[in-house]
C-alpha cells in the first residue's frame, strides 16, 4: 500500500509491468527457454554415458542431435556392437568420415549404457515435443497482438499480414528477423520480454539502462573505474548474448563493431557493446512500426577516418622513434 502511494507521488518511479498478453507470451517463451536449456542438459548427459563406454561419435559429429547419430544410438541400443555396420547407418557427409567413425564406435557399450541411453533418448523427445507446441503457441500469441501485426499491399492487416516482401508494413517479428543475428526465436524472445509499447522507454537510453546493458562508472575520490553493468533480466540479456555472438561473426556492421572493440577491450566487453547496439536498433524498430533495419556496411568505420589526420599521427610516432618520413602517393 504505502508503495503505490509513494509511486503516486512521485517519490519512486513505477516499475515496468507490461501488459496482460505480453506477460501471458512471457510465460510461454520462458519455460521454452528453459526446455531448451534441459534438453541441452540431457544431450550432456547422454555424451558422457557414451564417453563412459569409449564411444566417442561426438567427437566426429558436428553435433548430437544429427539424424546419423540418432540411427547409430538406436542400433546400440538394440544390441547392434559391430563399429563398422554401425558407421554404415551414416548420411550424408559424414558417410565421407567412415574411418574415423569405425574408430570411434569402437568401445564397450554394453546393456547398462542401452538402458540409460534409452531413458534419456525418450526424455529428449518428449521435451522436444514440448518445445514445439510451445512454439506454436508462441506464434499464435503474437499474430493476435494488434501491434505485432503488418499490413499487406492491398492494405489487409490482422494475423499473418505483413509477412511477404511486397508488403506495406512488414510484422514485427519480420523486421526485427532483418537485423543481422537475430532469429524469428530470438525476437519472439525480446517481444515477450520488452513489449511492443517503446513509449514504456522514452528513449533508447532508457531501455538500455532497464536492460543493465549501458556502462557503469564507479567514482572514489578523483578515481573512476569502470563497473559491471548489472544483472537486469535474465532471459533478456541471455538471447541478447547470443544475438551478438552471431552479428559478430557476419561481414556487416555489427560484425565490425565487435571486431574493432575486441582489439583493445576483449571479447566479453565487445559483446556487450554489440549486444547494446542491438537494443537500441531494436527500440527504434519497435518505436516507429515503418522503420526498417538497414545495414551500415562492414565499411562504414573506414569510410569515416580521417585519413590525414590518421597520416600525420603514423608520421609523428615514426620521428619519435628516430626515423626520417617521406611520404610518396601510390599509384
Amino acid at each position: 500500500m504505502w508503495l503505490a502511494k509513494l509511486t503516486e507521488r512521485g517519490m519512486l518511479r513505477p516499475s515496468f509491468v507490461p501488459p496482460a498478453e505480453i506477460r501471458q507470451l512471457r510465460d510461454y517463451t520462458r519455460l521454452r527457454t528453459d526446455l531448451t536449456r534441459d534438453r541441452a542438459r540431457h544431450w550432456q548427459r547422454l555424451e558422457k554415458l557414451l564417453e563412459d563406454a569409449l564411444i566417442k561419435v561426438s567427437a566426429v559429429a558436428s553435433t548430437m542431435d544429427t539424424l546419423s547419430v540418432r540411427d547409430m544410438l538406436e542400433a546400440l541400443i538394440a544390441g547392434q556392437r559391430d563399429p563398422k555396420v554401425l558407421a554404415g547407418l551414416a548420411r550424408g557427409k559424414m558417410k565421407a568420415k567412415r574411418a574415423a567413425l569405425i574408430e570411434a564406435l569402437t568401445g564397450k557399450f554394453d546393456g547398462h549404457h542401452a538402458e540409460l541411453a534409452r531413458m534419456l533418448l525418450d526424455q529428449i523427445d518428449a521435451l522436444a515435443a514440448q518445445i514445439g507446441a510451445l512454439t506454436i503457441r508462441i506464434e499464435e500469441l503474437i499474430a493476435a497482438i494488434p501491434a505485432a501485426q503488418g499490413v499487406d499491399a492491398d492494405g489487409t492487416t490482422g494475423p499473418g499480414a505483413g509477412a511477404g516482401p511486397d508488403a506495406a508494413r512488414l510484422n514485427a517479428i519480420t523486421r526485427l528477423d532483418e537485423v543481422p543475428g537475430i532469429s524469428a526465436h530470438g525476437a519472439q524472445i525480446i517481444l515477450a520480454e520488452i513489449g511492443l509499447d517503446m513509449t514504456r522507454f522514452p528513449t533508447h537510453g532508457h531501455l538500455v539502462s532497464w536492460a543493465k546493458l549501458c556502462p557503469r562508472t564507479i567514482q572514489s575520490g578523483a578515481k573512476n573505474r569502470s563497473g559491471k553493468s548489472g544483472k537486469g533480466n535474465p532471459y533478456l540479456k541471455g538471447i541478447l548474448g547470443e544475438i551478438a555472438t552471431a552479428a559478430a561473426k557476419t561481414d556487416t556492421f555489427l560484425g565490425e563493431r565487435y571486431r574493432r572493440i575486441v582489439k583493445r577491450r576483449g571479447k566479453l566487453k565487445a559483446l556487450v557493446a554489440v549486444a547494446r547496439t542491438i537494443l537500441v536498433i531494436i527500440w527504434h524498430l519497435l518505436a516507429d512500426p515503418a522503420a526498417r533495419y538497414e545495414d551500415l556496411g562492414a565499411g562504414y568505420y573506414a569510410s569515416r577516418t580521417d585519413t590525414e589526420r590518421k597520416t600525420r599521427n603514423h608520421i609523428r610516432q615514426l620521428e619519435a622513434l628516430g626515423y626520417t618520413v617521406t611520404l610518396t602517393q601510390a599509384a
